[in-house]
């Protein structure tokens, strides 16, 4: 079984197919995410972290498949680049990170209730994930798009040079031009 099976079926067993989202389920938009993160030319890490993102809850989602406080389970099935950042998404505490983001390269830990600078390598992956995550939710609800489309829109394009290209132009085309 290879790592994004197994994390499939640990998704699964947690329910993950019976928990509304919009576009159906958690675990279909958990798989779309990982599905386009692949198609916009990231490796198997980030992959994987777009498909447990919402493992630990996130700042728009609170619903916990695993405690945090346990990330052993999940860095132990998806490896610890991956779980990394899966950590580092469901503790972005947005309203405190999101805009400041190309500025400060900084996130704040709802979790732990400090900031974090994010290294290097680390950008790239978290902005992309976060642009990825809520284009899917856009596509999938009219209904946001209509009430965050153009907040979302101006935020990613302050994050342009954060994110790669091809997710820079998916931006483009889902949410339109500025």
């Amino acid at each position: 079984m290879s790592t994004e099976q197994a994390v499939r079926a640990w998704l699964r067993e947690r329910g993950a197919e019976t928990v509304d989202h919009p576009g159906g389920t958690l675990y279909a938009h958990l798989g779309r995410v990982h599905d386009r993160l692949g198609a916009l030319g990231h490796g198997p890490d980030v992959q994987l972290a777009g498909l447990a993102h919402a493992a630990y809850g996130t700042d728009g989602f609170d619903l916990v498949l695993q405690p945090v406080a346990d990330r052993t389970v999940l860095r132990d099935l998806v490896g610890e680049r991956a779980e990394a950042l899966i950590y580092l998404y469901a503790a972005c505490d947005r309203s405190r990170s999101w805009r400041a983001l190309p500025e400060t390269r900084r996130v704040w830990d709802r979790f732990a209730g400090v900031a974090r600078d994010l290294a290097a390598e680390q950008v790239r992956p978290f902005t992309d994930l976060s642009i990825v995550n809520e284009l899917d939710v856009v596509e999938r609800d009219p209904g946001i798009a209509e009430r965050h489309g153009d907040q979302l829109r101006a935020l990613f394009e302050s994050w342009a040079p954060l994110a790669s290209p091809p997710v820079l132009t998916e931006s483009r085309r889902v949410l339109g031009r500025p």
